[in-house]
């Protein structure tokens, strides 16, 4: 089994902002294999599918962001399952607006969700999707960039890489983390779009 937890934070305030870019990649996801992400447990909402012949977990933890890892931790209990079977779709500003990166592990690169999972797990040993936001604006505070919305045009980049991540995350259980980051991993040229 593995758990697919999209990170991001609970409420209408903030919907659709850079730091729910795994809330919303997490939600493609299950529209796409046809997951009901209202089950409330483990401190997230959740839903149970299949990709391939994998069972997974999809979780959204309502934790808020810099607890990401008590949500984590619990379902991963819950289930038995090991940080290698775990993977994690978050927002990342090194990265620009529509990249993705696939890695099998790492620091958290200055990211309180991550920082939360690796505390909580013990390990930096667990996969993840890094869904680019781009770098924040020179005078602007870091937590109010990740909490602000994207603009029209780039929401709508952003889309399709959410709609992309949720395919790597498919890419990833059906045919390996190796397949998914030759296919995930490559730089586009975004200034063409």
């Amino acid at each position: 089994m593995y758990i697919i937890a999209g990170l991001g934070n609970p409420s209408k305030e903030y919907e659709k902002t850079r730091h729910n870019a795994g809330f919303d990649t997490i939600d493609l996801l299950a529209e796409k294999l046809g997951i009901d992400l209202t089950e409330k447990k483990h401190r997230a909402y959740c839903g149970k599918g299949m990709i391939g012949t994998e069972k997974v977990l999809l979780l959204k933890p309502q934790t808020f962001m810099n607890n990401s890892g008590e949500s984590l931790r619990d379902a991963a209990d819950f289930y038995k399952v090991e940080p290698e079977q775990i993977l994690v779709i978050y927002d990342d500003i090194s990265l620009e607006p529509g990249q993705l990166r696939i890695r099998m592990k790492g620091s958290a690169g200055g990211h309180n969700g991550i920082k939360s999972i690796i505390a909580h797990l013990k390990t930096q040993d667990f996969p993840r999707i890094k869904i680019g936001v781009g770098a924040k604006p020179e005078r602007m505070d870091l937590a109010d960039y990740v909490l602000s919305r994207f603009s029209p045009a780039e929401r709508e980049k952003m889309e399709e890489s959410f709609r992309e991540g949720a395919e790597a995350v498919i890419t990833f259980l059906k045919d390996g983390p190796d397949a998914a980051m030759n296919q995930y991993n490559r730089k586009k040229d975004i200034s063409q779009e």
